[in-house]
């Protein structure tokens, strides 16, 4: 279906947040009513893969939301390169943001979605790389009944500064949605060790999960990029709408 775009600047604790909205285009012209997807980018926010990918899901009957995940280190509208510099910045930006600040812009975003028009009630989550821990982290909300995890950085670490009891793993017993979880067996950032600790760790708290591992290397969903694998990135979007459609 037809996809028409527009940007909301959300209030939350600490700081506006820009949201990046793609929804289909009878949501905004006759009012039509579709779930929502809490839409996580890499470090370097909403570039123009991110906003690709996000209209793909919009398209399948979404209205997709992308935050700037690091609005309070960053002028509104910041778009970070997929270069050296721009990977120096967004790796300072995520290990300066307080790990509890993404629980607080999770709440205003699903508050702000509770308010439109187009909203059925209905909600879900998916990200890549950092935007699946976020995704991962948006999982702890109770609204949220099913998230998508590509390829998810630092579920096993503590790179994210978080408080003791705070990190996204330490609180496992708060998700009640399904999760996907996609992953790429050529991954450095998350070698075979990593992945099977956290499959345990899901594992030991009975969460509702399914698990997959394609051979492919870190970002294999992001186009353009020369790790870019275009039949398995279709396989995972055909994964992540069938959890979304299943359950939202």
């Amino acid at each position: 279906m037809k996809v028409t775009s527009q940007i909301a600047d959300i209030n939350t604790p600490t700081g506006v947040m820009r949201c990046y909205i793609h929804q289909p285009a009878d949501s905004v012209s006759s009012n039509k009513k579709y779930p929502a997807i809490l839409f996580y980018s890499e470090i370097f926010q909403q570039t123009d893969p991110i906003e690709r990918a996000a209209t793909i899901m919009a398209s399948h009957g979404y209205v997709v939301l992308v935050p700037e995940v690091f609005h309070e280190l960053n002028p509104i509208g910041t778009v970070l390169g997929y270069d050296e510099a721009g990977r120096d910045k967004g790796n300072a930006d995520k290990g300066n943001k307080d790990v509890q600040s993404y629980d607080t812009d999770n709440v205003a975003m699903i508050e702000f979605a509770k308010q439109q028009a187009w909203f059925d009630g209905k909600l879900g989550a998916m990200g890549f790389c950092i935007g699946g821990h976020l995704a991962f982290r948006a999982a702890l909300q109770p609204e949220v009944k099913a998230t998508a995890c590509f390829y998810t950085t630092d579920l096993n670490s503590q790179l994210i500064p978080n408080q003791t009891g705070q990190h996204s793993m330490d609180r496992l017993s708060e998700i009640t949605g399904e999760l996907l979880m996609i992953w790429g067996r050529q991954d450095p950032y998350i070698p075979t060790p990593a992945r099977a600790e956290i499959q345990a760790k899901l594992n030991a708290a009975n969460l509702n999960f399914t698990w997959h591992e394609f051979n492919a290397q870190h970002a294999f969903m992001r186009d353009g990029d020369n790790r870019y694998d275009a039949q398995t990135a279709m396989l995972g979007y055909q994964l992540a709408l069938n959890l979304f459609s299943r359950t939202l």
